[in-house]
This record gives C-alpha cells, sequence and structure tokens, in this order.
C-alpha cells in the first residue's frame, strides 16, 4: 500500500513519482523507516520529529502536518490489516527543472509505503553477525551533516558494498578522526566490565529511535549507559556489542575485523536489553494509536 500526494495505490507497479523529482535526480529528501507492531507504529511521534527537524535544516518544507502524516500512516494500518509491518515515510523536494535549483520545485512530495521488512535471517540474531571496518569515512558535519537523515546515503551504500565483497555482514563507518560513527544502517553499542556505551553523536552518527531506547531500557534495567568517544580498540576489547536500528531492530555483533568480540557469541547485558525491548514493543502497542502534534 502507497500513499504518493493525496493518491493511495494498492499496487506498487501504479505508484509512481515524476522523473523529475529532485529526490530522484539529486537525493534532495528526508525519510523515516518505522517499524509496526501489533498494529501500531513503535515510537511514531519521534521518527515525525527527526523528519521534520531534518527537513527544516535542509530548508525543505513539509506539505502536510505532523498530525496529518500520523493520521494518514495509521489510516493505512487499519486499512492493510497487517499487524507486523514497516512504514517508509519519504518527503522530496518534488518535480522541477534538471538543475539542482531547489527553487525549480514548486511542490514537495510525500510518498508513505506500508510493506514488510526482514534486514537478517533469524539465527543471526541468536548467533550473531560479522563486521568490518569500512575504508569510506563518515563526511564531517560541516559538509553533510549525518544528524539529518536525508536521501543522500551514498556514503552508507559503499561502505556497504565493501562490507560484501569482504564476506562480511554490515561494515563500520569512522569519522575522519578515527571514531567510530555508526554502521551502514544501524546504530553500535558495546559493553565493557558491566556498563554500556555507544558513540557520541558529534562523532557522526544518527540518532536512532532504537538506539534511544536502548538507552532508557539500561536505566531501567539498573545497567550504567552513556555517550563516549569510541575508537576501533574499545570495540576490539569489548565484551560483547550489538547493533540497533529500526530494520534489524537489535542484533548481537560477535566479530570485527577478525577479532571474536569477548565470547564470540551474544552476551549478557545484550539478552537482558533484548528482553526488555520486547516487553517494551507490547506494552507500546497495547496503548492506544499514536497522533502526533501539529508540526511543521
Amino acid at each position: 500500500m502507497i500513499y504518493i500526494d493525496g493518491t493511495l495505490h494498492k499496487n506498487g507497479n501504479d505508484a509512481k513519482i515524476s522523473v523529475f523529482d529532485h529526490g530522484l535526480l539529486y537525493g534532495d529528501g528526508v525519510f523515516e523507516g518505522i517499524r509496526v507492531y501489533r498494529g501500531r507504529p513503535f515510537r511514531l511521534q519521534a521518527h515525525l520529529d527527526r523528519l521534520f527537524a531534518g527537513a527544516r535544516a535542509m530548508r525543505l518544507e513539509v506539505p502536510e502536518t505532523a498530525a496529518r502524516i500520523a493520521e494518514l500512516i495509521n489510516g493505512m494500518i487499519e486499512s492493510d490489516g497487517r499487524r507486523e509491518a514497516y512504514i517508509r515515510l519519504v518527503v522530496t523536494r518534488g518535480a522541477g527543472d534538471l538543475g539542482l535549483n531547489p527553487r525549480t520545485c514548486p511542490r514537495p512530495s510525500l510518498v508513505i509505503i506500508l510493506d514488510d521488512i526482514s534486514l537478517y535471517p533469524r539465527e543471526f540474531y541468536e548467533q550473531g553477525i560479522t563486521l568490518c571496518t569500512a575504508s569510506w569515512r563518515r563526511p564531517p558535519a560541516d559538509c553533510l551533516n549525518p544528524r539529518i537523515k536525508s536521501l543522500n546515503y551514498l556514503n552508507n551504500v559503499l561502505a556497504k558494498i565493501e562490507a560484501n565483497d569482504r564476506g562480511c555482514h554490515e561494515a563500520l563507518i569512522l569519522n575522519k578522526e578515527g571514531l567510530v560513527a555508526e554502521c551502514t544502517a544501524d546504530n553500535v553499542f558495546y559493553a565493557e566490565r558491566g556498563r554500556l556505551f555507544t558513540p557520541d553523536l558529534s562523532a557522526g552518527a544518527l540518532e536512532g529511535v532504537t538506539r534511544g531506547a536502548v538507552l532508557e531500557l539500561a536505566a531501567s534495567l539498573g545497567i550504567e549507559a552513556a555517550e563516549r568517544r569510541v575508537n576501533l580498540y574499545d570495540l576490539y576489547a569489548a565484551d560483547e556489542c550489538f547493533l540497533t536500528g529500526t530494520g534489524a531492530e537489535l542484533v548481537p555483533a560477535v566479530e570485527i575485523d577478525g577479532r571474536a568480540v569477548g565470547a564470540a557469541r551474544p552476551g549478557p547485558i545484550f539478552a537482558r536489553i533484548r528482553e526488555a525491548f520486547a516487553r517494551l514493543v507490547e506494552e507500546e502497542s497495547a496503548l492506544r494509536p499514536e497522533f502526533a502534534g501539529a508540526r511543521r
């Protein structure tokens, strides 16, 4: 089920955007990936807040209010009847001239896609995945701010290609200082002596919604958790490592650059956080449908 600028399509082949859309031509737009659990979008308000903040940062006018977008998403979920799903929410600059000047785009476009997603096989969540460090570095914020979840994901795509070529499941991306930013589509956590750490956002990480939920859960479980400047040594010497993201949810990493992480299997802190995350999803899914405040 796909919504495009006021029209709902139930066949993906019928859903089309202009070849002159600057989202396609120049990656000029923002997006969000949102999980649906038990018929309810997980932390919809947080996703919409991030979408609107990113759009403001790149001077992109979202063509609907947050409240209207929330209404559309919840209506699509109800109409489709799927209990477990994935929402891809996209705002592009819209159709314009072949030049990159945004002034040639009179109206932005809003696209909402309701579909399924499965990034990793089930056994990866039980056995763990392997990581390698990409040679591609994260651009600094004064070149392209990574906190904007824009349609320009080339840096991540190139790192993912490198991971594929090296036979790894995911790639770590470092910034120009050599600090760990994140993976191609996930935030990074590691455990050391019972404490949990994740890279500071200033290193070039996206402020992930699942990342935020994990920090909350750690506090509720009495696990000391903090953001910090993280280098590869920290991950090589860690007792545990795991990744978080809307698509991947929580997945353990058991090898980094050919080095076993801890005992080379998912650790006890990951197990506690994963179990708590499952409870959180169940609890929040039992609440009434979420309608975001009208924000521009």
